[in-house]
């Protein structure tokens, strides 16, 4: 546990919500209720305020149904006009292809515009762009400017991802200390991500003085939210008692929490406490079902497990190799356990054995670990 490192940071595209709009202040609650022939006429007049408001109401399917199309053509008459909110919604709608062609390079164009204009939306998307290489080169830096310019605004993801790009040292000066501020700042704001981190920094010292109970803390309100990777290191702290007693039903709660939400290391962990019984009955079967789910998104420790489970026969019938297979797999993800049980159990199987192993292996990992199963030729 002390040796996790910083997990990679789930970067989300900022996608304003059905309830987006009505939060404006410069929205009519008619027009949002459903007046449509309002708007409609101070849409003729040119207003671009109404362009986009009959946009918001096609949109959002207010007062009728949903149509990204028509909400399109509504917004690029109020962008054309320089209306910011407008052009972050059209930048939005090609970003996901939404009532347009998905286009990347469209999607840039109109969230500069809009960021220019000091819309912080589009200034983190524009800075996740920049991340990620959507559209345009990966660059650091340009992100990092994007993302400051939007953090300075308030926006909670914008100051979680800069918090991730000055602990990791990308496009900036490696700053745990800046790392910090930024993701204080998020997770006041109930940022899951942050306050995730925050527990991570909390719980092996980065940046600041290692203190369990602080970690615990915000592990528990990130895990709260849904934070796969929080609810994960949660289930962790009661499974091996730091910082809380030992609590293997509690690690089960928070692992089974994270595993749902495909969370591989969750996953393996589950698996476990499903084949020693601690937490939760013993159920080997269902410890292989945990352990396949992991193992198939090349988690060296699952597949490390499951080829224990085929050597022993645990919820599967004993099958040396079909061990071996899963032995060399986990070889491959860097485990040095999986190395290891893979040379042992080779020196009980014949030559052809071992080569039919080592072909099942091959095959799985080509084809994306969906011919695992496939029966022994």
């Amino acid at each position: 546990m002390e040796r996790t490192l910083l997990s990679v940071l789930i970067l989300l595209l900022i996608y304003p919500g059905a309830g987006w709009a009505s939060k404006k202040k410069d929205v009519d609650a008619a027009v949002m209720k459903g007046s449509y022939s309002e708007a409609v006429k101070a849409a003729a007049r040119g207003e671009a305020s109404a362009q986009f408001k009959i946009g918001e109401m096609y949109r959002n399917g207010y007062g009728g149904p949903q149509d990204y199309r028509e909400a399109e053509k509504w917004y690029r008459l109020a962008a054309g006009q320089g209306y910011a909110d407008a052009q972050f919604m059209i930048a939005v709608m090609y970003h996901l292809g939404q009532g347009v062609t998905e286009d990347f390079q469209e999607a840039l164009k109109w969230y500069r515009l809009a960021a220019a204009q000091g819309i912080a939306k589009a200034q983190f998307n524009l800075g996740l762009m920049h991340q990620s290489g959507k559209g345009i080169a990966e660059d650091y830096a340009e992100a990092a400017k994007w993302y400051r310019l939007s953090a300075a605004q308030g926006e909670a993801r914008a100051q979680t991802s800069l918090c991730f790009l000055y602990q990791t040292g990308q496009g900036v000066v490696q700053d745990g200390a800046e790392a910090l501020k930024w993701c204080r700042l998020a997770a006041a704001q109930g940022d899951g991500d942050a306050q995730f981190m925050l527990g991570l920094m909390y719980h092996l010292g980065q940046g600041i003085a290692q203190d369990i109970t602080k970690a615990l803390k915000w592990y528990r309100l990130g895990a709260a939210q849904g934070n796969a990777r929080a609810q994960f290191n949660l289930g962790a702290m009661y499974q091996f008692g730091k910082g809380v007693a030992v609590d293997y039903a509690e690690a089960a709660k928070w692992y089974r929490l994270s595993a749902a939400q495909g969370e591989a290391r969750a996953q393996t962990s589950l698996g476990l406490l499903y084949q020693n019984g601690q937490g939760v009955t013993l159920d080997n079967a269902e410890a292989m079902k945990w352990y396949r789910l992991a193992a198939v998104k090349g988690e060296g420790n699952a597949q490390l497990n499951l080829g224990r489970m085929y050597h022993q026969g645990r919820g599967v019938a004993k099958d040396d190799v079909r061990a071996h297979m899963w032995f060399n797999l986990s070889a491959g993800s860097g485990n040095a356990d999986g190395a290891e049980n893979r040379d042992l159990i080779a020196e009980r199987l014949t030559s052809k054995q071992v080569e039919l192993a080592q072909k099942m292996a091959r095959a799985c990992q080509q084809n994306g670990f969906n011919e695992c199963d496939l029966p022994l030729k």
